[in-house]
């Protein structure tokens, strides 16, 4: 994939060390002092406690060492927009019109040099997997690029050279709203047809080993009810993640019992599109038998705090969700920050706030939602946990910060959760690499740079 003349060059790919060594591990119950992993071809082929210090060759992580993070909602593009879109005020309508300006200009190059670093970005925030919910398909107008899939497969080279996993969730966006055609921004997510689009996505490349695809319904309101089967049932007989938008907006809702008599969640009930493995992305506006709808189809939801807070969008029913049997996870979405212990905290604290209660979650609980139940989301079961046989993808997370410091490490699970930032990540280790190493990343040379030329290109 070609570089913008701008890009940050990278470095050299680090050789694989055979084994880590954890000062303090998160083992899912509780902090074990003392792990060491073998690791060969970039799974964990042992967990040994109860050993002191480093043994020699033994790469040595300090800190409490979890998991690597699953980022289960992310449009690499929003990145751009941070900042840009805190000028005065407006909703999530006046917010999506300086959106699609900046969708406008994306060529596969700028898209490759600004979602490489944007994943460099979460790979320094401990993040080892992203689900990339995909639908800036065409070229502007719509014209089909030479390779119709030229802009997912920038998103998918992004990825390998940023070091982390990707799901891509190749996204069908037929209508600007149930039934109208596309505006002209929305020309180039559009494959006119459901067909046309599973036509195009069943050409992605797949058996790669950092990327798995997935498919997506945009929302409700942009693939007309007569063609979500099809992408409900191109998920299914793949056994791929199928991710939808669900609810966002309470606009949405009163549209889609306008046009169907129905709710969002009871139309894509009715289309066979809620699985276990598919997954509502938000939520947040919700009736008690849309709640059971999902619940008693283990369908997940993904939460994403901080996106939902910054658009004034609500606050969903997660723990109700949760306990009619959907499963959470954690995206970061718009990327207003990228860090998933934000997101973790945060959709606690917002219940907190909502409730006037606390104790929603326990650390526990927010943590497996940023790890082992966002993994599965987006198709990685073999990921999310600290246990033999699972890929080696680790984040370690400083215990000496000015965050951090003080509280004992058996209590790493609620200091990572309630006081850490992605600022406290120090390694990001990815199938057995280190991507990250004391705060660094160690492929891509500046971030930082990389971020701010390939932004300054998407803007000017």
């Amino acid at each position: 994939m070609p570089l913008t003349p701008q890009a940050t060059p990278t470095r050299a790919t680090p050789p694989a060390p055979t084994a880590f060594w954890l000062e303090h591990a998160w083992l899912g119950t509780h902090v074990e002092p003392g792990v060491v992993l073998d690791v060969a071809d970039g799974r964990i082929t042992a967990v040994r406690t109860g050993t002191g210090t480093p043994p020699p060759g033994a790469v040595a992580l300090r800190g409490l060492t979890l998991p690597g993070l699953a980022n289960a909602h992310s449009h690499a593009f929003h990145r751009a927009l941070r900042g840009t879109v805190q000028v005065g005020s407006g909703t999530f309508w006046t917010w999506r019109d300086v959106m699609y300006s900046v969708a406008d200009k994306l060529t596969p190059d700028s898209y490759y040099a600004l979602a490489r670093a944007v994943y460099a970005e979460m790979a320094l925030a401990g993040i080892t997997c992203v689900g990339e919910f995909h639908y800036l398909h065409h070229a502007p107008g719509g014209t089909r690029y030479d390779d119709p899939n030229a802009m997912g497969e920038a998103l998918i080279a992004a990825a390998a050279d940023a070091g982390i996993r990707i799901t891509l969730l190749d996204t069908a966006y037929l209508s600007a709203g149930f039934g109208d055609p596309p505006n002209q921004h929305q020309l180039r997510f559009s494959d006119g047809t459901a067909d046309a689009w599973a036509q195009r996505a069943d050409a992605l490349k797949g058996g790669r080993e950092h990327a798995r695809i997935g498919a997506a319904i945009h929302s409700v309101r942009a693939v007309p009810a007569g063609q979500l089967s099809t992408v409900a049932d191109w998920a299914r007989e793949r056994r791929a993640p199928l991710h939808v938008h669900l609810s966002e907006q309470t606009a949405e809702n009163d549209a889609c019992r306008d046009a169907h008599g129905r709710t969002p969640t009871q139309l894509l009930s009715d289309h066979g599109a809620l699985s276990p493995r598919t997954t509502a992305v938000h939520a947040t506006h919700l009736t008690a038998d849309d709640i059971g709808l999902l619940g008693g189809t283990r369908t997940g939801v993904c939460m994403c705090p901080t996106t939902e807070r910054d658009l004034a969008d609500g606050i969903g029913p997660a723990v109700r969700l949760q306990a009619h049997g959907s499963p959470l996870s954690l995206g970061s979405d718009s990327h207003a920050v990228i860090d998933l212990l934000e997101e973790a905290r945060a959709m606690e604290l917002d219940e907190r706030l909502r409730t006037r209660t606390r104790g929603h979650w326990t650390a526990a609980a927010l943590l497996r939602a940023a790890t082992v139940d966002g993994h599965a989301a987006l198709g990685w079961d073999d990921a999310g946990a600290i246990r033999t046989g699972a890929l080696a993808d680790l984040t370690t997370i400083a215990l000496d910060s000015v965050r951090t410091a003080g509280p004992l490490p058996r209590l790493g699970a609620e200091t990572a959760v309630f006081a850490a930032s992605a600022a406290d990540v120090r390694h990001t280790v990815v199938g057995g690499r280190q991507i990250v190493r004391d705060g660094r990343h160690t492929l891509l040379a500046d971030v930082p740079t990389a971020l701010a030329e390939s932004i300054a290109a998407v803007h000017g």
